[in-house]
């Protein structure tokens, strides 16, 4: 087995990606390029040992990739469909997962910690298996499995048969509804991590490597993300991106929320030290100026609003 083909890809993605460093649509647009080679190249190692794909399959991707918000960083969250179910094929696709979950490492992102990977038999399934995890997790209506419907819903097939993970999605907006689960996954994501004091301040670390720097990730995007989300699942929507879903959503200004997420993305590619995935995470405040301070905070501020209005709405429906 060649494992300098992904070798060569993750060195390609070095060059690509210090064009693309400060343009929020372009780098996520690479991502998805590098995905796809590593893709094509593991189907094309994998072809000698075991053949080709017995069933058609997607393989999608989760967390900030599923959302398009990607930094220049970002670790492994993906997993696979297929629609025959037989231990056969099942053998074949996680021996493909185990590939492509090698091809991604080995071209610069790092696995998952917690294992949502396609490599992983939990994250690898048929659809009718698909089904019944969706139901399984909808009906326990635990914060674990709660949790496990808020990942999977920010699914985006990027290869294969799309419309696999668009059916499955479609039974989860079903489930939801169904099983009255939107006010449990509202209060899933209740406990956001403040961003800005009562004295006005922005609330840096205070310990660790990453003392003094702003978690941007859990005190401004998270509100976005999460609250956006949450319209989305109400609404049906098939949209991943923060952005996409706040283009099909009746939401309290809407232009302004799409503005100000944006520069939070931007704020993020332009003020995080970017050593590697964990530090994308955190801005540098001492870079930024008293102007950009002050429109942190604005933003950071109006996420929470946002979280909480949206939140009281649901609340009050449900």
């Amino acid at each position: 087995m060649d494992d300098e083909i992904y070798v060569k890809i993750g060195r390609f993605r070095e060059t690509q990606i210090k064009q693309v460093s400060h343009d929020h649509t372009k780098l996520n647009e690479l991502h998805d390029e590098i995905m796809n080679q590593v893709l094509e190249t593991s189907l094309k190692q994998t072809f000698p040992r075991i053949g080709p794909p017995p069933s058609p399959f997607s393989f999608f991707v989760m967390g900030s990739a599923g959302r398009l918000e990607q930094s220049l960083w970002s670790d492994q969250d993906h997993g696979i469909i297929y629609c025959d179910q037989s231990d056969e094929v099942k053998a074949y696709f996680l021996a493909l997962g185990k590939e492509i979950s090698k091809g991604l490492y080995l071209a610069g992102y790092p696995y998952c910690d917690g294992g949502v990977m396609c490599s992983n038999p939990f994250w690898c399934k048929s659809q009718s298996e698909w089904e019944g995890q969706i139901k399984t997790w909808a009906l326990a209506a635990s914060w674990e499995s709660i949790r496990y419907l808020l990942i999977f819903i920010d699914g985006r097939s990027v290869y294969g048969r799309h419309k696999l993970l668009e059916g499955l999605k479609k039974i989860v907006f079903q489930t939801v509804q169904t099983e009255q689960l939107l006010a449990r996954i509202s209060n899933n994501t209740l406990n956001l991590k403040k961003g800005v004091g009562v004295l006005g301040q922005l609330l840096v670390e205070t310990h660790g490597k990453h003392t003094g720097s702003l978690n941007i990730k859990e005190t401004a995007l998270f509100p976005y993300v999460n609250t956006v989300r949450l319209l989305a699942i109400k609404n049906n929507l098939l949209e991943t991106s923060t952005l996409s879903r706040l283009e099909k959503l009746q939401v309290p200004d809407k232009e302004l929320c799409k503005e100000l997420f944006l520069k939070l993305l931007n704020y993020r590619l332009l003020f995080s030290s970017q050593k590697d995935y964990e530090s994308g995470h955190y801005l540098l405040i001492d870079m930024l100026t008293k102007e950009q301070k002050n429109e942190l905070k604005y933003i950071i501020k109006h996420g929470a609003q946002l979280h909480q209005t949206v939140r009281k709405l649901i609340e009050m429906e449900e």
